[in-house]
């Protein structure tokens, strides 16, 4: 048995108090609370003075009940967590859930990480990537790794992040948003709006938007301001118009499929703004393969531009998103977080259109600002 094992099983003998001897309410008691000790909390959880400062610091060393069990009895005490003097962050786990990682997200996701690592670099801070997903025993993975801090990039189950954050550690989100997290976002709602716009200005009658699972926060946010944009022009939001990738195919397939239904209605559309450029670009392939030229006959807007939106049969209208910045934003908040507790932050980082061929003839083309 290690000495960290033995440290954290050994029992304080001194008998543990209760919440009410701390004078919880103070008007019942008439003088202020007094303040909640490492000690007090050591009788309370029945370890040792040390074991609660390794489970408050997030140090190695101890089993995650002994963690948890110490936390509780914080809370339950009282016990002023702004005392705590958080050690330097010296190791940063980045996790990404396992359905990111696949070929179709990569040209996003790889320059997130690549941002996050470089701003890792410049302050010393070791970084690790992992990953994840709801069965890959992500307790003990972290353990393995003993992260100072982590940072989650993508959708994450909320469930999952309730595990994160159960660890004490410094936590922020990467193009996820959610109430009592720290976060940093592209402007999808703007991003979403300006592809719309874009549209409109062109004099595009029949706008559908290609989405993906509506649960990820920025596709629903990319929606929200396809459907704005409409609403301000005083367009007709066709429901028949607005279509998901199914559940349970690959993205591009998924993608390719939505573009197949979309031409298969009464009255098909002239335009189509996808959620991310890998959608956009299945899209067009449906479309030429239907006989539909691009953008004579519809044209289409991505969102990322990632390295591949140059690379279709026509060079793809999207919205430009510095990645690596992204990715370095989400450090410097999460070192942030880290030397000064304090309420969430929430960061959204700018986005670009950029205008292609794809949604304007050769000889029209028109500088992104236009």
């Amino acid at each position: 048995m290690s000495a960290a094992t033995s440290t954290e099983d050994s029992v304080n003998p001194d008998t543990p108090r209760t919440a009410a001897e701390f004078g919880t309410n103070s008007a019942d008691s008439g003088s202020e609370r007094p303040a909640v000790t490492i000690r007090d909390l050591a009788r309370h959880a029945g370890v040792s003075t040390g074991t609660i400062s390794r489970a408050l610091k997030n140090e190695p060393g101890l089993t995650e009940a002994t963690r948890q069990r110490v936390v509780q009895a914080a809370h339950d005490l009282g016990y002023d967590f702004c005392k705590l003097r958080r050690k330097r962050i010296r190791r940063l786990a980045f996790l990404l859930h396992r359905q990111h990682d696949t070929a179709a997200s990569s040209p996003f996701y790889s320059p997130v990480l690549h941002g996050a690592e470089e701003a890792c670099r410049a302050r010393g801070i070791v970084l690790s990537f992992l990953a994840v997903g709801p069965a890959d025993g992500l307790a003990e993975q972290l353990r393995m790794h003993a992260p100072d801090a982590i940072v989650c990039a993508g959708f994450f189950e909320p469930e999952l992040l309730a595990a994160l954050r159960a660890t004490g550690k410094p936590l922020v989100l990467i193009d996820m948003k959610l109430r009592g997290y720290s976060s940093v976002n592209p402007d999808n709602h703007m991003g979403g709006q300006l592809a719309t716009r874009h549209l409109i200005k062109l004099g595009r009658e029949r706008i559908a938007m290609i989405s993906g699972p509506l649960s990820h926060y920025s596709v629903r946010e990319r929606n929200r301001g396809y459907r704005q944009a409409l609403f301000e022009a005083g367009m007709l939001a066709d429901p028949r118009l607005d279509v998901t990738v199914a559940d349970g195919v690959d993205l591009e397939t998924g993608a390719y499929e939505a573009m197949q239904t979309l031409l298969d209605l009464p009255h098909p559309p002239d335009a189509v703004f996808c959620y991310n450029d890998a959608a956009a670009l299945a899209a067009m392939r449906c479309c030429l393969a239907a006989g539909l030229s691009v953008p004579h006959d519809i044209s289409i807007v991505g969102f990322d531009d990632i390295p591949g939106a140059l690379l279709g049969h026509r060079p793809l209208t999207t919205l430009r998103i510095d990645k690596k910045e992204l990715g370095a934003l989400g450090v410097e908040l999460l070192l942030h977080d880290a030397q000064e507790p304090a309420p969430p932050v929430e960061q959204v980082a700018p986005v670009e259109l950029i205008v292609r061929a794809s949604t304007v003839y050769e000889d029209a083309r028109r500088r992104p600002h236009d």
